[in-house]
């Protein structure tokens, strides 16, 4: 495909229209192009065979490393941060409410000009409670710049995920971006059916809610993979067959364990869009070796490797292993370093800063060129801000389910008759 260019004009125009409500708000002199999810999703949409990378965005370098690769790659990135990331029990400093401004910031400084959405991801309802939260809360982070949002009320039964969806719906944005999950992912347990997808799919059409995404538990895990079981290809192209028809992409989450083939495999056989990168990315900043698709590599005594003379400085690394092994964290808690290392990162000197940001950028760069098939993809974004001539791209489809069928004593019902194996219970937060 020959290399497509956005004209200057056109990026103004996009710049003063494709800018939503909040973002204009908060950043009236901005030149930073931060636009809603769904315009992501129409670009990789408008491509075919195209996955946007949504990086989660755990500290400063890599965010400036991903949106680096994506201007490099003319692609449209989609940073995030989910709710066990960044939300009010946050282990990065990092969070809902902050990373907007952190985005415009850098894409201002670095002169990026490709489209960057800003995405809650994973914003876990787990009960009454989260719903009565998820309520207060949702507004407060759109007042902070999102433009996008993953519910994930996965972790319940099917009627009441579906349910759960229905009543959060009033409090996003109607021009936001909007994922929503069936099948808590944990791995090969629980996975997500056809059944199941087809339901929530249904019943929030009927109400007249239409998700650009839906992620599965199509057999991925969060963090670091221990086992190379990993997606379940014909699995997810058999949930995105079956709802088709309401033109739902993929959102496909756990990439960080699952190799660089699996993943071509399901760009090619499935209606996958966006795909999360969290775990390889952290690492990478932080120097430690990963295998070409960011799984770490441990040693024989199951540590982490770090590689001199990349990522953080060895005296730094040195400090976070101990202050890691005073806790007893095993390595996927090794997350939990983000926040009390924030600053430490940040006072490190301008050549270890620089190192960091550009080894990230790499390894971006590589996934989206290579495995994502996102270069120069930018200027389909354009062309459907264009074109919709606002930051609302609307709905790519219209209902076609019958809301009488789906009043919530039909949906309890209805559920009641589907097969469904949820897996172990458990903790398995990003």
């Amino acid at each position: 495909m020959a290399k497509r260019k956005v004209s200057k004009a056109d990026f103004k125009k996009a710049l003063e229209i494709g800018r939503p409500p909040n973002i204009k708000r908060l950043f009236p002199n901005s030149k930073a192009l931060i636009v809603s999810g769904k315009v992501v999703d129409r670009a990789m949409i408008a491509k075919g065979r195209a996955i946007a990378m949504a990086a989660n965005g755990r500290n400063q370098f890599v965010i400036r490393g991903v949106l680096q690769a994506a201007q490099r790659a003319n692609t449209p990135v989609i940073i995030e941060i989910a709710k066990s990331e960044g939300g009010i029990k946050a282990y990065c400093a990092v969070n809902y409410w902050n990373m907007a401004m952190l985005v415009d910031t850098i894409c201002n400084e670095l002169g990026i000009t490709i489209p960057v959405a800003i995405h809650a991801d994973h914003y876990g309802i787990k009960n009454e409670k989260d719903l009565a939260a998820a309520k207060m809360e949702i507004p407060t982070f759109f007042e902070a710049g999102m433009t996008s949002i993953a519910i994930d009320a996965s972790h319940l039964p099917d009627d009441q995920n579906l349910l759960a969806n229905i009543s959060i719906n009033p409090y996003i944005p109607k021009w936001a971006g909007l994922e929503t999950e069936v099948g808590e992912i944990k791995g090969d347990e629980g996975l997500s059916t056809v059944e199941e997808a087809l339901f929530l799919i249904q019943g929030l059409n009927a109400h007249d809610i239409f998700p650009d995404w839906i992620a599965l538990n199509n057999g991925t895990t969060h963090g670091i993979e221990e086992k190379d079981s990993g997606i379940q290809v014909q699995l997810t192209a058999d949930i995105h067959k079956a709802i088709e028809k309401y033109i739902v992409s993929g959102a496909q989450h756990g990439t960080s364990g699952n190799s660089s083939e699996r993943l071509r495999q399901i760009l090619a056989k499935t209606h996958t869009t966006k795909a999360n990168v969290a775990t390889a990315l952290q690492m990478i900043s932080w120097g430690v070796q990963v295998n070409d698709y960011g799984n770490a590599i441990l040693d024989a005594n199951g540590n982490f490797n770090k590689v001199k003379e990349e990522g953080v400085s060895e005296e730094l690394w040195t400090e976070m292993a101990a202050y890691a092994q005073s806790k007893n964290w095993k390595k996927g808690d090794y997350k939990n370093l983000n926040l009390p290392f924030e600053n430490k990162l940040l006072a490190q000197p301008k050549e270890i800063r620089d190192r960091i940001v550009k080894q990230v950028e790499a390894f971006a760069y590589k996934m989206m060129t290579e495995v994502f098939n996102s270069q120069d993809t930018a200027p389909f974004a354009i062309e459907a801000i264009l074109k919709a001539d606002s930051c609302d791209l609307g709905p790519k489809v219209t209902r076609m389910e019958d809301p009488v069928q789906w009043t919530e004593s039909k949906i309890i019902e209805q559920a009641a008759r589907l097969a469904s194996d949820k897996g172990p219970a458990g903790k398995f937060d990003d």
